[in-house]
């Protein structure tokens, strides 16, 4: 999956030859997985049309302040067009617009939205050879990366003018191969070896029965997803799960039974930095599985149960420098017995849920969760769903490992 998938991108097209190639870029991001608006310079569009470019994107094109409609003028607000964007793609981005871009001119929809965007902007140059070499280019250039735009360098080539040489726009592919790189560069856990166990696990009695919970295993795939999206190596060992994994990244070990979690974490964890074990892994097992399914009768019937190994325990008494995290669901005294479960199992940090809070707990979409680090320092959080739960989980781990 492209780090692009989900992303809000707005492409903003100047007036160059180059503007024919935005269909092509359009495509490329929703291919991706992108979702895309287009901010068009008015010269632009004699270069392409926006009818072009609204069909391929599926949205509007804007290119002026306002729309008519009729008799009713429709404002495009500059402002929530640069707030709705997770990134800015200027492609074309002409020595004209790149003049105004780098002095602070705003006399069209693009500028204006450029000069109000809070997120990152790219730009790739596209202009005649000459053009590109002269010195108030370059300077321009490096003004715009000064501010913290990102330069998408032109490529060599033939150019309309006729000329060989520098000055061509990127290619779609390139540019987009380019981004993708320079947001995978910076992600925070880049290079970084997650493990994490998620759902229930089932216990046999017979080939028919089992023990087991209500664990849905959405928590822990909610963790394997964000972790994935922050450039981790993910391995989700898995109980039994009807969820599904957004980032097609990770390595999904599955698993059935408590003994079987267990040899997979064995095998897992010492190449693991960070290890979470979100799973619901059952305390006891039956002692003796049957091999037929035991028949109803009228007398009760009594099964033997011994205890399962303790996985996090075992992880926590052979940890080097894994950061480990543990999760405790209560349903009283919460705090004291988190903190037990952290210093007893020798955890970094220990995730906190009760099923006395509305909305917490198995099968639910949502949680509410407190954070206790390994000095005992409490942070507790509002009932959020289960992706926010992830996000504000990896927040901790990465301030923590950053401090």
């Amino acid at each position: 999956m492209s780090v692009l998938s989900g992303k809000n991108v707005l492409l903003g097209v100047t007036a160059g030859i180059a503007a024919y190639k935005t269909a092509f870029l359009v495509r490329l991001l929703i291919k991706a997985g992108a979702k895309v608006q287009v901010v068009m310079t008015p010269a632009s569009k004699d270069f392409v049309t926006p009818l072009t470019l609204s069909t391929l994107s599926k949205n509007p094109v804007h290119s002026t302040f306002y729309d008519r409609e009729e008799e009713n003028e429709k404002w495009n607000n500059h402002v929530d067009l640069a707030l709705w964007a997770d990134m800015f793609l200027i492609a074309p981005t002409t020595a004209n617009t790149l003049s105004k871009m780098a002095n602070g001119l705003c006399d069209n929809l693009l500028l204006a939205v450029y000069l109000s965007a809070k997120c990152k902007v790219y730009f790739a140059p596209a202009m005649d050879l000459d053009m590109y070499k002269h010195k108030s280019t370059k300077q321009n250039i490096e003004k715009l990366k000064g501010f913290g735009n990102v330069f998408i360098p032109p490529a060599s080539g033939e150019l309309a003018s006729g000329l060989e040489g520098e000055g061509r726009m990127a290619e779609p592919d390139d540019i987009i191969k380019f981004i993708e790189n320079d947001i995978i560069s910076k992600l925070p856990l880049r290079g970084t070896s997650v493990l994490i166990t998620a759902g229930p696990t089932f216990e046999a009695i017979d080939p028919v029965r089992f023990i087991g919970n209500h664990s849905s295993g959405k928590m822990g795939y909610a963790l394997a997803d964000r972790a994935a999206n922050l450039g981790a190596q993910v391995v989700l060992i898995s109980g039994p799960s009807h969820e599904e994994l957004k980032n097609t990244s990770i390595q999904i070990v599955a698993v059935t039974n408590a003994e079987e979690m267990y040899l997979a974490c064995q095998s897992y964890f010492s190449d693991s930095d960070i290890a979470i074990f979100s799973a619901a892994v059952a305390d006891y097992t039956p002692s003796k599985v049957a091999s037929q399914k035991i028949k109803k009768k009228d007398a009760s019937l009594s099964i033997e149960l011994k205890p399962t190994k303790d996985i996090l325990a075992t992880m926590g008494g052979i940890k080097k420098d894994q950061f480990l995290v543990g999760f405790a669901l209560e349903t009283n005294d919460g705090i004291r017995n988190a903190k037990s479960k952290l210093k007893k199992k020798n955890l970094d940090l220990i995730v906190l849920n009760t099923l006395q809070d509305k909305g917490a707990g198995f099968k639910t979409d949502t949680n509410k969760v407190t954070l206790i680090d390994k000095n005992e320092k409490i942070t507790t959080f509002e009932l959020k769903s289960k992706t926010e739960v992830a996000k504000d989980i990896f927040d901790e781990i990465t301030k923590k490992l950053h401090a």
